[in-house]
């Protein structure tokens, strides 16, 4: 037992070291480029603020790399100083020798998935808001705007305030012959959990009879747009989004006959990422953990072997995404195949791994 813990406080020292080198080396690259835009408002101080409350989101998206280096690092550290060596003459098992790594590993991929869901959004989210309010001094606009179209409806969304509240929208309605039959502008809306939303101050064109009628409306309720639990994510990449939102989001679009295959692989990617981490850890445990590995190749050549299978990792899944796209593979199954990989992998060199 107490080897076992031993084991296992080194692989978490191991994922922490290298994820403050990561952070950092990210944290100077986003602050460097923050520097660029700051001005009276959004001063280096907010650029720094900005630059460290995104830097969750982007450690938890390198989590499999971070898992894989994190764990050489440990392992490789200990047969550097043979302490392997000696736990594996006390009659250590390669079991017990899972275990002791199987039980921190679970630990980190039940907090992968709560930041994604609970944390690295909403700092995410704050972070945009926080800056668009400094640097445009309104944090009610959204760069470009937001649009969205179910086929024959296209909306265009331009401003959301701190509460949520959709402001200057614009609905177009077309008919089968793609000739506009309706166009909507309102100041703002309220918007329902059943995704309908009540435009407020509507200025509506209405094609009758060849011809374009203006009518002004208090108000008038539009079903099927986005729901409130989306909004606050609108104007964030996919890949900042958490995980019931990417579902929910995913689901809406393809009931619209809209592209949603970024969206559904993202939620799946992001889904499966902890048992991604497993696999990585399981690669990294005979890349570095053989008894005579230390012997073999040196302490550089093993986190030089991890950096280069992360990064052959990243362009594989790129690579598996673009052609399940392009075959029409499955997407679950195209987010799953990275991992189970890198799990095959593994198991292949744990059955030859020399302890």
């Amino acid at each position: 037992m107490i080897l076992q813990r031993y084991i296992g406080i080194n692989m978490i020292q191991g994922w922490l070291l290298v994820m403050a080198v990561l952070g950092a080396v990210f944290f100077l690259i986003g602050f460097t480029q923050e520097l660029e835009r700051t001005n009276s408002e959004y001063t280096t101080l907010a650029a720094a603020r900005y630059s460290l409350l995104i830097l969750p989101n982007q450690l938890v998206s390198l989590a499999p790399v971070i898992a894989l280096l994190g764990s050489i690092v440990a392992l490789a550290g200990l047969d550097r100083h043979n302490e392997l060596t000696v736990i594996s003459c006390t009659g250590f098992p390669p079991g017990k020798l899972l275990q002791a790594i199987t039980l921190p590993t679970l630990l980190l991929m039940g907090s992968l998935w709560i930041c994604l869901e609970y944390v690295t959004p909403q700092l995410q989210q704050r972070a945009e808001q926080d800056r668009q309010l400094l640097r445009e001094g309104d944090g009610g606009w959204i760069p470009g705007g937001v649009w969205s179209t179910d086929g024959k409806r296209y909306i265009h969304l331009l401003r959301m305030t701190e509460d949520n509240t959709p402001g200057f929208i614009s609905l177009f309605s077309f008919d089968d012959t793609g000739q506009l039959q309706q166009a909507l502008r309102a100041d703002t809306a309220e918007v329902s959990e059943d995704r309908s939303w009540l435009f407020q101050d509507v200025r509506e064109k209405v094609l009758e009879d060849g011809r374009l009628v203006t009518r002004n409306h208090r108000e008038l309720d539009i079903p099927n747009l986005w729901s409130s639990s989306e909004l606050p994510t609108l104007a964030l990449n996919h890949d900042s989004m958490n995980l019931s939102i990417l579902h929910q989001y995913s689901q809406y679009l393809a009931s619209n006959g809209q592209p949603y295959d970024r969206f559904l692989n993202r939620f799946w990617q992001n889904l499966l990422m902890p048992l991604t981490v497993w696999a990585m850890v399981l690669l990294a445990t005979p890349l570095s953990a053989s008894v005579t590995a230390g012997r073999d190749r040196s302490y550089g050549v093993n986190i030089g072997i991890g950096a280069i299978v992360g990064i052959l990792f990243y362009l594989g899944s790129q690579i598996i995404f673009s052609l399940g796209q392009l075959l029409n593979w499955s997407i679950p199954l195209v987010a799953l195949l990275p991992t189970l990989v890198i799990l095959t992998c593994a198991l292949m060199l744990l059955r030859r791994m020399r302890w």
